[in-house]
């Protein structure tokens, strides 16, 4: 399978001509902008509510998004909230964020239906919305910005292919069901490998977490159905099973496969590198983009409805070079 590589220079030309230089207008339902021409406010507040920050890639994400905020020195981004995986505990900091009046708003949603009637209150309240990664059911916000992850998961469900070619056993460690990134990540990977005398074996819920995923691959390596290859739905789902795989000695047996690709010591990049896993695949936080958005809207500018972001697939060869590229630790501290 040939994998869809991106440069670091060409990912950020892209992620500023999607954000900054975009033409194409939001929809006839979205907020208005936060400062019309003329009123002369210099500093606009930013709210963003995560979904949850034990997830390696969210703290990393609102981690990045300071970083990236301060580069526009007439944007506060006001302290994330934390909803803790909680759809309600989320509505009500999202709807803190509106009676602050924040100048724009940017969402991670725990899930899609809860969420959506406090974006439309964002919406009515003129409060531009950037949401993040998973969509809402509403059309009543400024940008979506994230990956593809039907395109990420039929990547993964090739990679699965390239790596049983006699076929095999998988066990599949799924997020949150609910949220439209597992859906078409499922999808993706499903429709990938069908044809290929692969078997998905075991299939369950861990939203997203390690040490879900952990107790999971353990209940069923204990069934003692041959495990050809994990596919974690996220690095952290795939990096439980290891665990609970090399736990049971059985880890060298078993590939795994998972999707976001973070460089930092303990993401996929470098236990990619290290072996620990077969491959994985870049899923950009999009916090520079957000903040590219979020900096425009103030303005009054207008920007992409959707701003879709590209990915990499993290093999053995070219791990230690794209963990470079993507490392922020001297920029983050």
């Amino acid at each position: 399978m040939s994998a869809v590589s991106l440069s670091r220079a060409a990912v950020a030309v892209a992620g500023a001509v999607a954000t900054v230089a975009t033409l194409t207008s939001c929809a006839a339902h979205a907020p208005k902008t936060a400062a019309g021409s003329g009123s002369g406010k210099k500093t606009f507040v930013v709210g963003y509510s995560q979904s949850n920050n034990a997830e390696p890639y969210r703290a990393q994400l609102n981690a990045q998004l300071e970083y990236f905020v301060k580069k526009y020195p007439d944007l506060k981004l006001l302290p994330i909230t934390d909803a803790h995986q909680d759809s309600a505990t989320q509505v009500s900091q999202v709807q803190n964020f509106i009676q602050q009046k924040a100048d724009v708003l940017i969402l991670s949603p725990n899930e899609p239906a809860p969420l959506t009637a406090a974006v439309q209150q964002a919406c009515t309240a003129h409060i531009p919305v950037i949401v993040l990664d998973r969509t809402v059911n509403t059309d009543c916000y400024t940008s979506f910005i994230g990956g593809d992850n039907y395109k990420i998961g039929k990547m993964a469900g090739e990679a699965a292919v390239q790596a049983l070619p006699h076929g095999g056993n998988v066990a599949e460690l799924q997020g949150t069901l609910s949220d439209q990134p597992q859906i078409d990540r499922d999808k993706g990977f499903r429709d990938a490998i069908a044809g290929h005398h692969i078997t998905i074996v075991y299939h369950q819920e861990a939203k997203w977490l390690k040490a879900n995923a952990t107790t999971i691959m353990q209940r069923w390596l204990d069934q003692n159905t041959k495990i050809d290859l994990v596919y974690g739905e996220n690095d952290d789902m795939a990096l439980g099973a290891v665990l609970a795989a090399r736990g049971a000695g059985k880890a060298d047996g078993i590939k795994f496969v998972g999707i976001d690709g973070l460089a930092i010591p303990t993401g996929g990049i470098r236990a990619v590198q290290l072996g620990q896993m077969y491959t994985t695949f870049i899923y950009p936080t999009g916090a520079e983009q957000a903040a590219a958005t979020a900096e425009a809207v103030a303005h009054g500018k207008t920007v992409g409805k959707k701003q879709t972001l590209q990915t990499t697939r993290i093999t053995k060869d070219n791990a230690a070079d794209i963990y470079k590229q993507y490392d922020m630790s001297a920029k983050l501290g």
